[in-house]
């Protein structure tokens, strides 16, 4: 996820489309009777994609009205995002909902306030992709704040509260968002133009994207389509908010179900009823996950709910039972509730015997480990063309620097530009060379950034510069691996990449004399460096994917993104200092909390375990993550080089290992249970009108999914002005009077 661990479970496709793939474009077309020519033009997801005859050209998209409603609509993502990300270890993009949501509001403004300067004029499908990257990136960087930085004042690696570190808080967001804002911009020729079509880089979620977007503005029978979009999304993102506020008040009646509870009570005492509660068998009627089940479709949504049966209703009460693991009474002095425990605990590590949480979260990291590196190493001859072209890229580039500079080409670097041909199936960039981002400016950007790094974490986090450095360079290949991953896949491996960065930085602070505390924040702080780059990285490169195809100039893109990221720069941080001081127990570690920080908690659980001596990884763990790794990579193996062809339909019904691995990480089963029935009403939705879902489906996922959220962020203001639900509301329904 991250970014957190949703994006390997495929939910962190985020953008609340479905995924896209040649074959279902394929499906959709099966019924259009045109000729083979305009098919074959209509299927051509490499090539900028015909508009609309009737639609005006747009000499300048990158307006005021679009990037300032992109931003806005981004920050209300930002601050949902902080409250799921949080509460469940889930964000999500803010592209679709930016799309749907920017394209009613600007096309009010431009068609009620035509003759208005700045407000007024015609609106187009390329502003309507200046407006998702506005919003893209001034609802990014959540990531950092829902992982990592917590993590820090968990294991208490830093002095003072984060109202106290605002500054250094602000400052480590300025370096992850421009770090990798600046390196992944030349990335754009690479991954878009030269190898796209020859590695089948479809980049599913921005295409689809793209395809929203021009639709919406498909003259009249388009403008309704995007209407009804509006309004669904509307509806339900209103609906999800003002539920998620009503629920603080009545939270065991409009929120959280619990059956088993709901029998002990009844049945005046049933213990057995408790234990099942224990476990976190129960429901909570969750907008977002419900959302975010009709995103994933049924595999996904199956492997996440297989996921949690093997792990809390078969590994966790074996663990426990044969006396591997232990829970905590949650309730130990109250005799009506003293059978009621907890096993997600993580406080205490390397003095007790672990909880179940613990133990899993081993296999449950190694599995998406050891699956996104054997995707990556399967396309072992990608990998090896991508070399080649970007080292004969490079050189190219270099050495006609170098003529610009001197006056003079390098020998060697003529020699090796040279072997460098276009490949005759190379994508044509849609884009003039004056609407390219000028290589001066992200390279003084990019250079800035590094030094500006090195300054920052040298002097407010205690890291030297060649760990700073380190941290870049980790960031740079984890941004590359996710982006050639994602485009592919649609899954962005961001959470292998910080775990992996953690492993990384647990090695090179061995030894050399740092307290477990300082080697701790060090990990934390350059595993947040390396995924948050990446995250800013690869959601940069999805934008330029998504206006490559409606033609939108890359520059025009990258102002708009930079804009929305210097603004999420201090949001984020803002947003964070208002949950903290909410609610304590997010730093603190309190079993007793509304948040479940599952990402928190795993970042913290890692740097202990690599940084210090007595926090150890039980050895069956280590054993059983082995195995279940072995078993995912030999899959991908089967399914990448004998599951083609005709055996390829198999591939539909393999286990998402990324998914189970989610549930593995999550520290109880109900998010995956919300997500399952959100994917089962998809799936009905589907078989009962399949053009109605497909009109409505996906705008209704991201309501439901951002009403949540900022629902979330009331629910904070409301803790914070003495108002809120637990001193208001009832508890009624809740295990121990208390949800």
């Amino acid at each position: 996820m991250a970014s957190t661990e949703v994006r390997e479970a495929h939910v962190a496709d985020a953008s609340a489309v479905a995924p896209l793939t040649e074959e279902k474009v394929d499906e959709k077309f099966d019924d259009v009777k045109v000729d083979e020519k305009e098919i074959t033009e209509e299927l051509d997801l490499y090539a900028p994609l015909k508009m609309d005859p009737s639609i005006p050209h747009e000499p300048n998209p990158l307006t005021a009205r679009a990037v300032i409603v992109g931003i806005l609509l981004g920050a209300l993502v930002n601050a949902s995002n902080l409250y799921l990300g949080l509460k469940t270890g889930f964000t999500f993009s803010a592209n679709i909902f930016g799309s749907i949501f920017g394209y009613g509001i600007v096309k009010l403004l431009a068609t009620h306030c035509r003759d208005w300067p700045i407000l007024g004029g015609t609106f187009g499908p390329q502003e309507n992709s200046i407006i998702q990257a506005a919003a893209t990136g001034s609802g990014g960087i959540a990531g950092i704040f829902v992982a990592g930085i917590p993590a820090i004042y968990r294991l208490q690696a830093i002095d003072g509260t984060p109202q106290e570190n605002f500054g250094p808080l602000i400052t480590i967001t300025l370096v992850c968002s421009f770090f990798g804002l600046f390196f992944v911009t030349p990335l754009r020729k690479f991954f878009i133009i030269r190898v796209a079509r020859e590695l089948k880089l479809l980049f599913p979620t921005p295409t689809a994207v793209a395809l929203t977007i021009r639709s919406m503005h498909a003259g009249a029978a388009g403008a309704q389509e995007a209407i009804s979009k509006l309004k669904a999304l509307g509806l339900a993102f209103s609906a999800a908010l003002i539920h998620r506020v009503a629920s603080y008040y009545a939270i065991g009646i409009l929120y959280d179900w619990h059956p088993f509870t709901w029998i002990h009570i009844w049945s005046n005492g049933t213990s057995w009823a408790l234990n099942i509660e224990s476990w976190g068998w129960y429901f909570e009627n969750t907008s977002a996950f419900i959302g975010s089940g009709i995103l994933i479709g049924m595999n996904a949504a199956i492997s996440l709910f297989a996921g949690a049966v093997l792990a809390w209703a078969i590994i966790g009460p074996v663990l426990v039972h044969y006396g591997e693991c232990i829970g905590k009474q949650i309730y130990p002095d109250d005799p009506y509730w003293d059978s009621l425990y907890t096993f997600s605990s993580l406080s205490n590590l390397g003095h007790e015997t672990p909880s179940p949480r613990y133990w899993l979260l081993w296999p449950g990291v190694l599995i998406m480990v050891a699956t996104s590196i054997a995707e990556l190493l399967v396309q072992y001859k990608v990998l090896a063309h991508a070399g080649r072209a970007t080292w004969k890229a490079m050189c190219s580039g270099l050495n006609d620097l170098k003529i610009k500079v001197s006056g003079k080409p390098s020998t060697f670097l003529e020699a090796q530009a040279s072997k460098y041909q276009d490949d005759p199936n190379m994508v044509a960039d849609s884009a003039r060379p004056e609407d390219q981002v000028p290589m001066w400016q992200w390279m003084l950007g990019l250079v800035a950034s590094i030094v500006i790094a090195i300054i920052v974490f040298e002097y407010q986090w205690g890291m030297n510069p060649g760990l700073t450095i380190l941290a870049c360079l980790l960031g740079f290949l984890f941004s590359f691996l996710a982006i050639q991953i994602g485009a592919v896949t649609d899954q962005t491996p961001l959470t292998a990449a910080s775990k992996a960065s953690q492993l990384v930085f647990g090695a090179a602070t061995s030894g050399k004399g740092y307290s477990i505390t300082d080697a701790q924040r060090i990990n934390l702080v350059a595993g947040g460096l390396a995924s948050g780059a990446a995250d800013v990285g690869n959601a940069l490169t999805s934008d330029f994917r998504t206006g490559f195809l409606l033609g939108t100039p890359p520059n025009k893109q990258w102002y708009a993104q930079s804009m929305g990221t210097l603004i999420s720069v201090f949001l984020a941080p803002g947003l964070f200092v208002l949950f903290s001081t909410a609610y304590p127990c997010i730093l603190d570690g309190s079993d007793h909390c509304p948040f479940g920080v599952p990402s928190v908690a795993a970042w913290a659980a890692v740097a202990q375990a690599v940084t210090d001596p007595a926090v150890n990884i039980p050895w069956t763990s280590a054993i059983f993550s082995i195995v279940m790794a072995i078993v995912c990579v030999a899959q991908v193996v089967v399914r990448h080089f004998y599951l083609v062809g005709e055996r390829e339909w198999v591939r539909d019904y393999l286990p998402n290992w990324g998914a189970i691995a989610l549930s593995f990480v999550l520290p109880n089963p109900v998010f995956t249970t919300a997500s399952l029935v959100g994917a089962l009403l998809a799936l009905a939705w589907r078989k009962w009108k399949l053009s109605s879902f497909e009109l409505y489906g996906y705008a209704v996922a991201a309501g439901l999914i951002a009403g949540e959220g900022l629902g979330g962020v009331v629910g904070a203001v409301l803790q914070i002005a003495g108002v809120s639900g637990d001193l208001l509301g009832t508890s009624v329904g809740c295990p121990g009077n208390e949800c």
